[in-house]
């Protein structure tokens, strides 16, 4: 199998899991364009509480997903999604049943309680090759807007005829779908962080928090999503004073996914083969900046708006599917899952902020003031990233090793880790393996035999 393309581990864990995340974000997608419409028929109803309906869900996701992510880490990623899956759908039940907007906004929170996104990029980072990570998280990336593009479609139509009931009793049905596919379609992660390796504690947590690398993708994924959910507080109402109304905006969203997915494809495979990461990285961060200063100057013409919105999808999903994959390889190996879930949880920390300031923004100045507050964001995220460092691209090795203590196995890893190349090891007494992640254009497999005592 080429290095170049997927296997078929790859291909089908991409698939399945692309599948959880769609079906899971399609029903969340359907509530964003009609509960401020559809939901003044429950009762104590108010502006405050429908924006609190439409944040809790993000917020609790944000606060639960680090601890979703270490538990994905100590007791494995399908037991965790399960259940984060099952907690979706009771909170989805439960405000389906409501009649007032306080058991919604509990509805809800209930929902981001099942905070499982950090597990699933984990697992989805567990079933592939550093190298095919990229394209494994693109896929998932574009199914993700693809579940945005058709909820916008379908949202209004199912409220339209089983009002917001209708959507939630969709959302619990599709996260029951999500368990089949996780138990039942979904490979086993063959664990390259081995059972000797430590469980990350709150200390390895708080060190992760502090990686400077991986501080600039928690920040750069919070700012991402928090001028993605920014910008859709006005475009609705933008486009329909443009003229486009609101059972028409379809025409515009559909075709701008669809060509912003084709057109990212040349995108990746400079940053992957050109070993172009970085550059394209900081191109992405620009092309926000371009299309959120061109809505500000351009905001009343439906035409510049697709073409602004094409460049910003473009960028968005390429930032979407390189940060997670780039989480993935500068997290230690036994840490992947709490990564995440740090990651995950700016992405939905920004996106609560981002719907906040936005309706702050919207009810006080001119709705050009949202992009060019968005345009600053971009600006202040490109010199954030302007110091990244793209780590190498590693390979697993599993090795034969025999030890009869932990100062032995101390050692032996002192000095695999020692050699060229050898970027971690890892030396699990119980199992007589040493687990090595390497460099394979430095890394030599003699030298590292010869100090096994294997050659």
């Amino acid at each position: 199998m080429s290095n170049d393309s997927l296997n078929p581990t790859e291909k089908r864990a991409a698939i399945s899991l692309a599948g959880v995340f769609a079906f899971r974000m399609l029903g969340l997608f359907m509530l964003m364009p009609v509960l401020a419409v559809y939901g003044q028929s429950l009762q104590d109803v108010s502006p405050l509480w429908i924006g609190l309906a439409i944040g809790a869900y993000g917020l609790t996701q944000a606060v639960l997903q680090i601890p979703m992510g270490w538990l994905s880490d100590k007791f494995g990623r399908k037991p965790i999604i399960i259940g984060g899956l099952l907690v979706f759908a009771l909170g989805s039940v439960i405000a389906a049943l409501a009649d007032s907007i306080y058991w919604v906004t509990f509805g809800r929170a209930l929902q981001g309680m099942g905070a499982i996104a950090s597990a699933l990029l984990a697992l989805a980072a567990d079933l592939s090759r550093d190298e095919q990570r990229p394209k494994v998280m693109a896929v998932i990336g574009m199914c993700i807007g693809m579940s945005f593009a058709v909820a916008m479609l379908l949202g209004p139509m199912i409220a339209a005829s089983f009002g917001i009931a209708g959507i939630f009793w969709l959302t619990a049905v599709l996260a029951i779908v999500g368990i089949a596919i996780i138990t039942f379609m979904v490979p086993n992660a063959v664990n390259k962080a081995p059972k000797g390796d430590t469980i990350a504690s709150f200390a390895d947590i708080r060190r992760l928090v502090q990686n400077p690398q991986l501080l600039r993708l928690d920040l750069g994924v919070l700012l991402l999503h928090l001028t993605l959910t920014t910008i859709f507080v006005a475009l609705p109402g933008q486009l329909i004073r443009d003229g486009l109304a609101a059972d028409r905006h379809w025409q515009l969203y559909i075709p701008v996914f669809l060509l912003a997915f084709i057109l990212m494809a040349p995108m990746m495979i400079v940053a992957i083969r050109k070993q172009k990461e970085k550059q394209t990285f900081l191109l992405s961060i620009a092309m926000l900046v371009v299309s959120s200063v061109t809505l500000y100057c351009f905001v009343d013409s439906l035409w510049v708006i697709a073409g602004a919105m094409l460049v910003y999808f473009i960028a968005f999903n390429f930032l979407e599917a390189t940060m997670p994959a780039l989480v993935s390889r500068i997290a230690p190996a036994n840490q992947k899952g709490s990564a995440m879930g740090v990651f995950s949880s700016g992405q939905f920390l920004g996106a609560f902020i981002g719907g906040a300031l936005g309706g702050v923004l919207a009810q006080n100045f001119a709705v050009d003031t949202i992009f060019a507050a968005t345009a600053i964001i971009g600006v202040i995220w490109f010199v954030i990233a302007w110091g990244m460092q793209v780590p190498p691209k590693s390979k697993a090795i599993s090795l034969v090793s025999a030890v009869e203590n932990e100062q032995q196995a101390t050692e032996l890893a002192d000095q695999l880790v020692s050699l060229p190349g050898v970027l971690e090891a890892t030396v699990v007494r119980d199992e007589n393996r040493s687990y090595l992640k390497v460099d394979d254009k430095i890394f030599d497999l003699k030298q590292a035999k010869q100090v096994l005592g294997l050659s």
